[in-house]
């Protein structure tokens, strides 16, 4: 089916050439139709399925009939739960309003960039604006924006949001926002905290559901048992057997992301480190680097793992394995993009096997396990021991958790 008989104009058909977008994936086909119906929308569907082209596109056209004269005013709120995509998103609405006969003026809010220069650009004219959520309620509280004309509520990867505290300030954005609007929210999976987000917003939501598993399909899923210290050393083997050009590596924590790009750089190996720590220039620049190939392996943490559109990664690498069996499909999902074939290999010690099993089966899939000469998993499983009860009193209080919870939104926001 071609974009046009989902009701999208030649301008923005257009530009959708330009960009070498040639037919709607199936969210794309159900989520367009509704929106030109101004309906409520719940919409779950895999990372890189095409989620934000399927509210960018129609939304535009939208907003482009009904612009209005004078002065911008913000009709479009997206929020997102990272700066990438935060940055990624209002890309793709400007690059695909490039073809409108009034070009609309984006502005994107994320944290690591001045909170004056956010608000002056806001109150130079902003039509359509787009956030990480944590910056949002920063700009929001300083009460100098006029949010009255906002038409579309937009939630992107709202489930990754609400692992960022966002539900307890759910209520200060809806309170600040018109109460008739058109609302849509997407998310790659429906936790209950997803619904009760879902009934504060609207009361009758149409359920879009995709659920194909297209990274399956097209993704070559390989597990390799090493032992721990020998992960680094297969790795360098592993990037002189296959020449890979482009290659994501996800790891466990922020210091280990810089410690091993170190090390690969002094083995001649063109590497960086990306996590929340970076500064958001530097955290530009390297992401512009790896998609130019002027980096080979993006050693990063998992803000990594939604939100990045870079096109022909070779391969994923779980050198780690994700906390959440849910964040497998979305590391993997970061390959195989546009309907190209990638390679995925998760490393896996004796301590990872159990775990490995429980996202096996989340993600109803099972993998042989392979080992690879000279870095064979050696010696025993430890024994289990368990642990002491635990002593009432010592585990943290819901305010300790909910200072976490903000503490990490601020650091990747």
């Amino acid at each position: 089916m071609p974009f046009s008989k989902l009701g999208l104009e030649k301008n923005i058909v257009s530009s959708l050439q330009k960009q070498g977008y040639k037919k709607p994936t199936p969210i794309q086909e159900k989520v367009i139709p509704l929106v030109f119906q101004n309906k409520d929308i719940m919409a779950m569907a895999q990372t890189g399925s095409g989620k934000s082209a399927s509210f960018i596109l129609p939304i535009l056209q939208l907003w482009s009939k009904n612009k209005g004269q004078g002065k911008a005013k913000i009709k479009v709120l997206v929020l997102t739960p990272t700066r990438e995509l935060t940055l990624q998103v209002a890309d793709f609405f400007t690059t695909f309003g490039e073809n409108l006969p009034s070009k609309p003026k984006v502005v994107s809010i994320i944290g690591g960039e001045g909170i004056g220069d956010q608000l002056y650009a806001i109150q130079q004219g902003c039509d359509i604006l787009v956030a990480t959520s944590g910056r949002f309620l920063d700009v929001l509280s300083k009460k100098q924006m006029n949010l009255s004309h906002i038409e579309y509520l937009v939630l992107d990867e709202a489930d990754k949001m609400l692992n960022l505290g966002f539900a307890e300030e759910l209520d200060l954005i809806l309170e600040s926002i018109p109460k008739e609007r058109q609302n849509l929210l997407f998310s790659a999976t429906y936790p209950q905290k997803i619904l009760d987000i879902a009934s504060k917003i609207t009361s009758n939501p149409i359920e879009v559901k995709v659920e194909e598993e297209i990274v399956v399909e097209t993704i070559k899923q390989r597990v390799i048992e090493v032992n721990r210290e020998n992960r680094g050393p297969l790795l360098r083997k592993l990037l002189e057997i296959h020449k890979w050009d482009l290659v994501l590596v996800f790891m466990a924590n922020k210091r280990a992301t810089d410690n091993i790009a170190a090390k690969f750089r002094k083995y001649g190996i063109e590497s960086a480190s990306f996590n929340g720590d970076l500064e958001q220039e530097l955290r530009i620049e390297t992401l512009n680097a790896f998609k130019q190939r002027k980096i080979k392996i993006l050693f990063a943490t998992d803000i990594a793992a939604r939100g990045l559109d870079i096109n022909d990664i070779d391969c994923v690498i779980n050198y780690d394995l994700p906390r959440s069996p849910a964040d497998y499909i979305h590391r993997i999902g970061r390959t195989a993009r546009a309907g190209k074939s990638g390679e995925a290999i998760s490393f896996i010690s004796h301590e990872e096997q159990e775990h490995f099993k429980l996202i096996e089966k989340r993600s109803n899939i099972k993998l042989q396990r392979e080992q690879i000469e000279g870095f064979e998993l050696i010696g025993d499983a430890p024994k289990k021991v368990k642990g002491s009860a635990p002593v009432k009193g010592k585990g943290k209080s819901k305010k300790d958790k909910l200072r976490e919870k903000k503490a990490l939104a601020e650091a990747n926001s």
